[in-house]
């Protein structure tokens, strides 16, 4: 379950324990969401996160995209080093930034 955290001029997204194909749908309108009411620094918490498929790191990617036309900024925190391993294979690391647990 996703939770939204905002606090001191920043939006926090707090993940739940998955971003799958079953949720992943859910978990971009909520992003989505944001970016329109003007939510241009974002943080996503990612301390209860243990899986991510492929579909989170679309949203992810779309994200970014989204914060970096807007001029804001974005974050991953709080990252396991399973889902760290994963945002480095695939390049997310060089250009976003994420901090491990």
């Amino acid at each position: 379950m996703t939770q939204i955290i905002k606090k001191d001029g920043k939006t926090i997204i707090k993940t739940g324990a998955r971003i799958d194909t079953m949720n992943a749908g859910e978990f971009e309108k909520e992003i989505s969401s944001l970016l329109h009411d003007g939510g241009i620094d974002l943080e996503m918490d990612c301390s209860d996160l243990t899986y991510m498929a492929s579909s989170g790191l679309r949203i992810i990617q779309k994200t970014m995209r989204t914060v970096m036309q807007l001029k804001g900024q974005f974050k991953i925190t709080n990252v396991a080093p399973e889902i760290y391993k994963v945002l480095t294979m695939t390049g997310f690391t060089k250009f976003m930034r994420v901090e491990q647990k």
